[in-house]
């Protein structure tokens, strides 16, 4: 049976070639967590958007340079939740009064 499934048992969580891949699994677990923190503090209170702003575009920066890093797919695939997750963050951080708001008048 020349298709017989071998089980990944070399590298990292996401990766798919069989090797580790530190760096980018570090800038996919930052760039998920400062997406997470940027959509949610940015739904549930207008009044933190500094803090959804700021990690939003942290985020996306994080994301931007680990999508330019990244070598497997579903590397790209978790990058992209994120850097979609922190995009919405910073936008709405944007509406609701942005990155110095209220602090530089």
């Amino acid at each position: 049976m020349a298709q017989a499934l071998r089980p990944n048992s070399a590298g990292g969580l996401f990766a798919t070639d069989g090797k580790p891949h530190p760096l980018q699994d570090t800038l996919l677990a930052v760039t998920l967590v400062l997406g997470v923190t940027a959509f949610i503090s940015a739904l549930v209170d207008e009044d933190l958007h500094l803090l959804s702003s700021w990690t939003g575009l942290v985020g996306i920066l994080t994301g931007a340079y680990g999508q330019w890093v990244s070598e497997t797919t579903r590397e790209r695939f978790g990058l992209i939740l994120g850097l979609g997750a922190a995009a919405v963050g910073f936008f709405l951080g944007m509406a609701h009064g942005g990155l110095f708001g209220g602090l530089i008048d």
